[in-house]
C-alpha cells in the first residue's frame, strides 16, 4: 500500500470519498432514528421498565461516565437465544478504533459530515481541551481504512480551521513518524520535523510495537486502551469478569460467550471437548477476522492444530451457531436468531457493530452497521464452518494491504434493517452492552498506570504473560 503524507486543509471534505457507494444515498430507517434521537433519560426510563431488576441510579452514573482513557469504541454483539426464548445481545468482543462511519446513512439531508463529525466536534475536541499538550499540528495516524481515516481529517480540519497532517504508519513502514521525550514528530522527507500535539489514530496491527502506552502527544485512543482489552481479547475477558464484579448487585452485566484464557496451544484439544468438540478459538491480539478459528469438527481442530502461531496464548470460547451444533457451557447453550429468511428461505448469521464515543455528556451512539455470514445457517453441521459463521468483512491481500467483502454488509437503511430482525429495544440493549465493554476496558486502562501515568508493564506481565507479545512492546 503506497500511501503518503498528505496535508488536508479546510473545506474539502467530499462526501464521495468517505462513503461506501451503497451508503451515499442510503436513508436511515426511521426505527434506527428514533434510536439517535433518544436522549439518556428516555433510555435510561425505557431499559429499567423492560429491566426492573436493574438498579437506574447505577445505569444512569454509567451512561455519563467520565473515561480517561477510552474515548472511542465499537462492539461487536451477536442476537442470540436459548431454547427457552431467552433472547440477548452478546459480545464476541470491543475494538479499540472501529470502522463504521462509511456504512452509515445520514440522520437528516443536510448532515453531510454524518458520523465523523459526531466524534470529532462531541468527543475528540472536547478531549483536547483537559490536556496540557506539546505544541505541534494535529494528525491522523493510519495503517488500514483510508476511506475513513482521510475522513476524519477532512473533518478535523473543517471543524478546527487549521490544516491536519494525514499519516500513514504501517507495520514495518515507519519512516514517516518518530518519538522523542514522549512527543510525536512526522519526518517528510529531509524537512525540519514537525511535533504533534493531538493525533486520531487508526491503527489496527500491533500498535504497541510502535507507539508507547502512554505519550506526551494525544493520540485518541493510546494503545495502552489496546493492550487493555481494545485489541487484547485475553485482557478484555478479563476487564469484563472484573467489572462485571464491580457491578453484581446492579443487576447489570457484560454478556459473553464462557471464555477460556490464558491456553497454551497444546492445551486447545482439551478446551475443546470441554465444549462439546465445538468451540472458537482466538490468538487474542489479531483483529479484523484475523486470528479466529471456528470449530465444528475433528478436522477443522486437526488443521487448526498443524500450524505454528505468533504468539503463545490463545482464548477458547463457546460457540455460537445453529441450534442442532452450539456449544455445551456452563451458561446452557446459545444458538444464532439470525436475519430474516429471504425468498429462497435462507436464514443468514448477522452480527451488530455499535461504535460509540464519550462526551463530557457521556456516551453516545455514533454508528452502527451489520454483517451477514458468506453462507446461509442449516441445522446440519457445515462442511466449512467459518463461511456459516464468520462475519467480518476484511480481506488480507497481502502485508498492508486490505479489501473488504461489501457484498455482506447490511446498513441502518430502510432496505436492510427490515431483515435483521431487531427492534429497537434490541438497539438500545445493545449500545448498553457497548458502553459496559468500554467502561471495563478504560478501568483495566487505568489499572495499568501508575500515578506519575507510566505503564506499569510488570502488572500487564502478570495479567498476560505472553513473551512474544511482551518483546513487542514499546516502552
Amino acid at each position: 500500500m503506497d500511501k503518503k503524507i498528505e496535508l488536508i486543509t479546510p473545506h474539502h471534505f467530499e462526501i464521495e470519498n468517505h462513503f461506501y457507494p451503497k451508503a451515499l444515498n442510503s436513508q436511515l430507517h426511521s426505527m434506527v432514528s428514533h434510536f439517535f434521537n433518544l436522549d439518556h433519560d428516555r433510555i435510561l426510563k425505557r431499559y429499567s421498565h423492560l429491566n426492573p431488576q436493574i438498579d437506574t441510579n447505577t445505569l444512569n452514573s454509567l451512561l455519563k461516565y467520565p473515561v480517561k482513557h477510552f474515548y472511542w469504541g465499537g462492539a461487536d454483539l451477536f442476537y442470540v437465544t436459548t431454547k427457552t426464548g431467552n433472547r440477548r445481545m452478546v459480545v464476541l468482543e470491543t475494538n479499540s478504533c472501529p470502522s463504521g462511519q462509511k456504512s452509515m446513512p445520514p440522520r437528516s439531508d443536510s448532515d453531510e459530515h454524518r458520523g465523523y463529525k459526531y466524534l470529532i466536534e462531541e468527543s475528540f475536541l472536547p478531549a483536547l481541551k483537559k490536556k496540557r499538550l506539546p505544541k505541534g499540528a494535529l494528525a491522523v495516524i493510519y495503517d488500514k481504512n483510508y476511506m475513513e481515516t482521510s475522513g476524519y481529517a477532512a473533518t478535523l480540519a473543517d471543524l478546527t480551521g487549521e490544516s491536519v497532517y494525514l499519516v500513514p504508519y504501517f507495520n514495518g513502514q515507519e519512516e514517516n513518524l518518530f518519538w522523542d521525550n514522549g512527543v510525536l514528530y512526522i519526518q517528510q522527507d529531509r524537512k525540519k520535523p514537525i511535533p504533534v500535539r493531538a493525533a486520531l489514530r487508526y491503527v489496527t496491527q500491533k500498535p504497541w510495537n510502535r507507539i508507547p502506552p502512554t505519550n506526551k502527544t494525544f493520540i485518541y485512543n493510546p494503545t495502552l486502551v489496546c493492550l487493555a482489552g481494545g485489541r487484547n481479547k485475553l485482557l478484555a475477558n478479563k476487564a469484563y469478569e472484573l467489572f462485571n464484579s464491580e457491578i453484581s448487585r446492579s443487576g447489570l452485566k457484560i454478556n459473553m460467550p464462557e471464555t477460556i484464557k490464558d491456553v497454551n496451544k497444546l492445551e486447545i484439544p482439551l478446551w475443546v471437548q470441554k465444549f462439546g468438540g465445538k468451540a472458537v478459538i482466538k490468538i487474542p491480539y489479531s483483529n479484523a477476522g484475523q486470528g479466529v478459528f471456528t470449530i465444528t469438527t475433528k478436522d477443522e481442530l486437526e488443521e487448526f492444530m498443524s500450524h505454528d502461531y505468533p504468539y503463545d496464548q490463545f482464548i477458547v470460547q463457546s460457540l455460537i451457531g445453529h441450534y442442532n451444533w452450539s456449544s455445551l457451557s456452563s451458561q446452557g447453550t446459545y444458538f444464532h436468531i439470525g436475519t430474516v429468511p429471504n425468498k429462497k428461505g435462507n436464514i443468514y448469521i448477522a452480527d451488530l457493530r455499535v461504535m460509540v464515543y464519550s462526551s463530557p455528556q457521556g456516551f453516545y451512539p455514533c454508528a452502527v452497521y451489520a454483517r451477514r455470514a458468506n453462507s446461509p445457517l442449516e441445522g446440519t453441521l457445515p462442511n466449512n464452518s467459518w463461511s456459516v459463521l464468520g462475519t467480518n468483512l476484511s480481506i488480507k491481500k497481502g502485508e498492508n494491504d486490505w479489501d473488504s467483502d461489501t457484498n455482506r454488509l447490511m446498513l441502518m437503511d430502510r432496505k436492510d434493517f427490515n431483515s435483521l430482525g431487531i427492534g429497537i429495544d434490541d438497539l438500545i440493549e445493545a449500545f448498553i452492552q457497548t458502553i459496559l465493554t468500554v467502561i471495563a476496558i478504560d478501568k483495566m486502562a487505568e489499572n495499568l498506570v501508575n500515578k506519575k501515568g507510566q505503564f506499569r508493564f510488570k502488572l500487564f506481565k502478570s495479567l498476560d504473560n505472553d513473551p512474544s507479545l511482551l518483546n513487542e512492546i514499546k516502552i
